[in-house]
């Protein structure tokens, strides 16, 4: 029961069909199938080749599960506040709070390191669908899922022989339609250099996430590092640090996380009856637990804070697109789509029937999703046991017949973020474990076999307290030695943690096996005969899925209308006195209150725009037509918490915290006179 703590889907809600040609603003495109012209026939003008060039090489990744781009030619990157609070959360102790009271770099040699951090940049795309087609061939089931898998673990090997600079990834889009290789420059050494205070950020807490009007400074900076030094970056955003103008055109260039806007009914219907439930009802109990045991003291509640900012965070989302496909409306938008998309595929026999492929994996995936999810505990210290297993399991074999995340070229990022140095806390991995297997008791049931393998004769608590208090994994030292040591050493191992893994590996390989064979295949198969026909009726001018890579999204600066008032395109940082209360969240950050006379009330703070968008953009440059940064997304409005289905322009939009309010911030409220003037450098 593992959840993304960066998941934040600022995206789109009630629809264009999914299915059919893009309209208006809709869309998150590759830059090798950008549309060009379709933005020059709405806005006028369309950047051209260089000016995409210079953006895709600006854009930065951050393996954290967040967007970012490079700001100055000495490897500074803009992101959000948000994207790198573990980063504050790691670096802190009792001592010394940076998440609560923020952090500024005076010089370089202070800048901290992010544990498991990794910047990435995208310096080509490959189409190789006919390579991993070729692979496939006729197969089908497991031994498709096989064949594909290896074709692509030997496409990234060969695309990325030096690991230590480089990284190939291999993106399945359009559900298994097409098939694109992606190569990364990475820098694995990343370190803060500012940041505000979490309430600065913050403001406003769980009430106002996804929600406008904003006040947020919802923004960071980290630097890229190679060789002790900071990288230069001779492609960077140049930094404008001005108010938006309402109906300009804006550019968001980022890695959306994922969408299922080309789902089919039954897909759509696990989700819907399935998943979400679940989903819902456990994370609400994490809350829960989480707060309660945050009560319990000042540490606890330092602590806890980090996870529960992402608890919160996805447990708002969730809910969210729990409406949206309990919307009548929508849902009726959606099967639409697909009735146009079926009826307009009648009789072609190269397509065939692919939705009844879907709805018979949909299907088989109902009897396996509870173990597959519920066999999985939560907690980092497991984390780490399982990755040891696997790893030390996988890298005995060659490489094209590894799972994926354990081949040659995903192991070094695998190696980085189990080895990095971070602070772990007993009673947090005891409770999240614990919570773990309880959930798993409840949905799965007492006598089921997967429950009597999780716990045997122990309760849910009284296994995490045995497992946490007994691992030595918290030790980096340890997490090292096992893994140079290798199968022997992790068989050999007396760690209580370890074993537990290991005594669930071979359940977890059996389910990914069926699961494989029953519905990964299957949907891999109907995936490429549902994207022919999707090219068929409506053209390729279409984008796919969001597949956490790099995509870039077109909109204007534009507010939009709610229960007949008119809502505006942006706030201004005055607002923040004026919408606090003094009590939690709408407190005001401590050193807005102590400069509150120096701050220029009327800097703009955050705006709307209605560029399409979802959770993965989060620290996404906002780009005007001059192709200078004027904000960084951070969020979307309620609307847009469907948005993993569909898109509305009417009322979908993104929430920007601008680069006005950021300079604001960097000259007065947290100086950082050497950012300021690294800024500025032309």
């Amino acid at each position: 029961m593992q959840f993304d703590r960066n998941a934040l889907a600022a995206a789109t809600a009630l629809c264009a069909l999914a299915a059919q040609p893009a309209m208006a603003d809709e869309g998150m495109w590759t830059f090798d199938g950008f549309p060009a012209e379709q933005v020059r026939e709405q806005y006028g003008w369309a950047p051209d080749q260089a000016w995409l060039d210079t953006v895709r090489n600006s854009a930065v990744r951050l393996t954290g599960g967040c967007s970012a781009s490079f700001v100055s030619p000495n490897g500074l990157i803009l992101t959000n506040h948000h994207c790198i609070a573990s980063c504050l959360f790691d670096n802190s102790s009792d001592a010394k709070d940076y998440l609560a009271e923020g952090f500024t770099a005076q010089r370089r040699e202070d800048e901290l390191t992010c544990p498991g951090q990794q910047a990435e940049v995208v310096t080509s795309i490959a189409d190789v669908t006919g390579d991993v087609m070729g692979a496939i061939g006729s197969l089908s089931g497991e031994a498709l899922t096989k064949a594909r898998d290896a074709k692509i673990a030997e496409l990234e090997k060969a695309g990325c022989p030096d690991t230590e600079a480089t990284r190939c990834q291999v993106v399945t889009l359009f559900g298994g339609g097409q098939y694109k290789l992606y190569t990364y420059r990475k820098y694995s050494d990343v370190r803060l250099a500012w940041a505000p205070e979490d309430r600065a950020a913050t403001f406003g807490g769980d009430p106002d996430n996804f929600n406008f009007p904003r006040y947020s400074l919802d923004a960071s900076f980290l630097r890229a590092y190679e060789n002790g030094q900071p990288v230069a970056t001779p492609d960077h955003l140049q930094w404008n640090p001005r108010a938006p103008e309402e109906g300009e055109i804006t550019f968001v260039v980022g890695n959306p996380g994922s969408t299922s806007r080309l789902w089919t009914d039954s897909q759509l219907a696990f989700e819907r009856e399935v998943r979400l439930p679940v989903t819902v009802a456990t994370m609400s109990e994490l809350r829960g637990r989480l707060i309660r045991a945050m009560e319990e003291s000042d540490q606890k509640d330092r602590e806890g804070r980090d996870l529960l900012g992402g608890v919160e965070n996805s447990l708002k989302v969730y809910i969210g697109r729990t409406k949206a496909l309990n919307d009548p409306g929508f849902t009726e938008k959606l099967a639409a789509a697909q009735d146009d998309l079926r009826e307009k595929s009648a009789g072609n026999a190269e397509i065939g029937d692919p939705w009844t492929t879907v709805d018979e994996a949909m299907n088989a995936y109902r009897a396996l999703y509870y173990p597959l999810r519920f066999t999985q505990p939560s907690g980092d210290l497991y984390g780490y046991a399982q990755t040891l297993v696997f790893a030390a399991q996988e890298r005995g074999k060659p490489n094209a017949e590894r799972l994926p995340g354990y081949t040659d070229s995903a192991l070094p990022l695998t190696e980085k973020r189990l080895l990095d140095e971070r602070p772990i806390y007993p009673w947090l991995d005891e409770l999240t474990m614990g919570w773990s297997l309880s959930k798993a008791r409840e949905y799965l049931g007492v006598d089921d076999p997967d429950s009597q393998l999780l716990l045997g004769k122990e309760s849910p608590e009284q296994l995490a307290e045995r497992l946490v208090g007994g691992t030595s994994l918290a030790d980096p030292e340890v997490r090292k030695a096992l893994w140079e040591g290798g199968i022997e050493a992790v068989e050999a191992s007396d760690d209580p943690m370890i074993q537990y893994a290991l005594r669930l590996v071979e359940r977890q390989r059996e389910l990914k096996a069926l699961s494989d064979a029953q519905y990964s295949g299957p949907l891999a198969a109907a995936g490429a005969k549902l994207a022919d026909a999707r090219f068929a009726a409506y053209g390729e001018s279409l984008y796919p899925d969001a597949t956490f890579t790099l995509r870039i999204s077109y909109g204007q600066v534009k507010g939009w209308t709610e229960r007949g008032n008119e809502v505006p395109i942006r706030t201004t940082m005055g607002g923040t006195f004026e919408r606090a209360t003094g009590n939690a969240p709408f407190d005001v950050a401590s050193a807005f209150a102590a400069n509150e006379a120096k701050i220029d009330k009327n800097t703009t703070y955050d705006f709307v725009t209605t560029n399409d968008i979802i959770g993965g953009n989060s620290g996404s440059p906002v780009i005007d037509k001059a192709g200078t940064v004027i904000g960084a997304a951070f969020d979307g409005n309620i609307h847009s918490l469907g948005g993993n289905y569909g898109y509305d322009g009417t009322l979908n939009r993104t929430v920007v915290v601008s680069t006005a309010a950021v300079q604001e911030a960097l000259e007065t409220i947290y100086p950082a006179s050497a950012l300021v003037e690294e800024l500025a450098e032309r």
